[in-house]
Order: structure tokens, then C-alpha cells, then sequence
């Protein structure tokens, strides 16, 4: 058995794609049926292909709700501050800021929650992010 990818629904694939960008992923490739009226955008981690995100777009569109009810895709990072301040510098918002200099939350256009957890041992707290309150849900 082998993971493949996890599949979010997304309404605006551009603005998604531009997050996942910022977060560092990049697309792999991409899927048009027009018979099914549907794209499929998979993108992974350079050199981490083997855990894939499938942005799946339904041309026709509908609501999505709940996005907290999905859980979260979760990212190792090699420095969580640098990620999220290259997030907020792209204007994302940091819903859980990396008080601890472990882990951090921010969420996707379409509210899909993503935790950033830090590679090694925690960094050593750090302004802004040590006294930085959370916004929103996470």
C-alpha cells in the first residue's frame, strides 16, 4: 500500500494554487474533463512527490462548507517562522502563530486548515510570533 494524495474541493483553483505556492508546493500536474466539468491540480513539496495535494475545481459551482470538519493537511518546515512570515507577507492570515516555535495554523482561500510543525527541535520563541494572539479558528 502506498499514500497517493489527499483531495480538497476548492472554488478559486488560482488563489489556492498561489497559497500553496507561498507555502512552498509546487504543481506537478494537472487534469481538464470537460465531460465531467471538473480540473484536477496535483501539487506536492519540490522533491516530495510521493505526498500530493489534489485540488479537485467542479466548473459548476456549489457551495463548500465545513472546511474545519476535513481536519488538516499537516507540512514539516525548515523554519516555521520563515514560513510564516513569507505567508503573512503574501497576506495570509497566521490563525495559531508559532508561539512555541513548533507549530503554527493558517487556512486556505476556501477555510481548509493547514498546520506548519518545525523541522528538529523547536527554534527558540521569537517576536512576533511569541506574543502574537491567535485569530480566528484553527
Amino acid at each position: 500500500m502506498k499514500y497517493l494524495h489527499t483531495m480538497i474541493r476548492v472554488t478559486d483553483p488560482d488563489a489556492t494554487i498561489a497559497f500553496f505556492k507561498l507555502l512552498g508546493l509546487e504543481e506537478v500536474r494537472r487534469m481538464d474533463s470537460e465531460k465531467g466539468r471538473f480540473t484536477l491540480i496535483f501539487l506536492a513539496a519540490p522533491g516530495d512527490h510521493d505526498a500530493q495535494v489534489e485540488l479537485t475545481h467542479n466548473w459548476d459551482p456549489e457551495p463548500y462548507t465545513g472546511g474545519r470538519n476535513f481536519g488538516h493537511l499537516a507540512y514539516r518546515v525548515e523554519n516555521v517562522y520563515e514560513t510564516c512570515q513569507r505567508l503573512m507577507d503574501g497576506g495570509v492570515t497566521i490563525n495559531r502563530p508559532p508561539r512555541d516555535g513548533n507549530m503554527a495554523f493558517v487556512r486556505t482561500p476556501d477555510n481548509i486548515s493547514i498546520e506548519l510543525l518545525q523541522e528538529g527541535p523547536a527554534l527558540a520563541p521569537a517576536e512576533p510570533w511569541a506574543s502574537m494572539p491567535n485569530t480566528g479558528e484553527w
